[in-house]
């Protein structure tokens, strides 16, 4: 019984405590880092990179004109 009360009072103190954030900002960045890396894949595997890079230069062309 004295385990199980140690490890209660420990995860409450975790959920409520001044650190119950710590380590969440690395989390949502890795998070954040792996959806653009999924979308830039999914741009390349789809052939958009050339269709894109194709329309900004187009409107780069009627722009400047040339």
């Amino acid at each position: 019984m004295n385990r199980f009360t140690a490890w209660t009072r420990t995860v409450i103190a975790r959920t409520r405590g001044a650190h119950r954030d710590a380590g969440a900002g690395f989390v949502e960045y890795a998070g954040l880092m792996i959806i653009i890396a999924g979308i830039f894949t999914l741009i390349d595997q789809i052939g958009l990179d050339g269709m894109i890079s194709g329309a900004i230069r187009t409107a780069v062309t009627q722009v400047t004109g040339g």
